[in-house]
């Protein structure tokens, strides 16, 4: 497999990346429009592109140092504008702490990111990471198909409730075993500076 160095920037997981930076911005365009049919459509095939770029990256050994910058920012793009959009739709359910509990921890783990990784340890994203990521992502899909219905059938909002609700306990949750694993780390590579 080739390394990370060698790989040229131009291949087809950060393509499929910057196609999702873009579906990303209509995600965010097509909400503030009230356009939720068009919104949900465009979010599931963002959220879609997510799986396949590292997939193929990893398959066919073209991860890159951009890919690894470029795309943990545009789930982040993704995920905290869909949030930040929905707190001014009437009904949506998602209330502006939720959305800045989903930013501000992203901000957390990022700048924990950079302070481990610059200090040449490891901080790749975790299993609990990546499934905070999925009930985020579930928690959206839902809340845009309630609003894109208009008048959804009960047990469906309380489905969506209870996924935009597990989403936020997990992003907590998520973000406290970040910490975790940062202090950790960093207390390990303390005595052999």
């Amino acid at each position: 497999m080739s390394s990370s160095t060698t790989v040229s920037p131009y291949n087809v997981p950060n393509l499929l990346t910057s196609i999702r930076f873009i579906l990303a911005v209509g995600v965010i365009a097509f909400i503030a429009m009230s356009w939720f049919g068009t919104a949900l459509v465009t979010f599931v095939i963002a959220a879609s592109t997510d799986w396949m770029d590292g997939y193929y990256a990893r398959r066919y050994g073209q991860v890159t140092k951009l890919g690894r910058i470029f795309d943990p920012f545009v789930d982040k793009i993704i995920v905290c504008g869909a949030f930040t959009s929905l707190v001014e739709i009437s009904g949506s359910g998602v209330a502006a702490w939720m959305a800045i509990i989903v930013i501000g921890r992203e901000l957390l783990v990022t700048s924990l990111r950079g302070m481990v990784e610059g200090a040449g340890g490891d901080f790749s994203a975790s299993q609990l990471g990546k499934w905070k990521m999925v009930l985020q992502c579930v928690a959206i899909g839902f809340t845009l198909l309630c609003l894109a219905l208009q008048t959804p059938e009960p047990w469906l909002v309380w489905v969506t409730m209870g996924t935009l609700w597990g989403a936020i306990l997990l992003t907590v949750y998520s973000g406290i075993d970040y910490v975790i694993i940062a202090s950790r780390v960093m207390t390990s590579e303390t005595p052999a500076k």
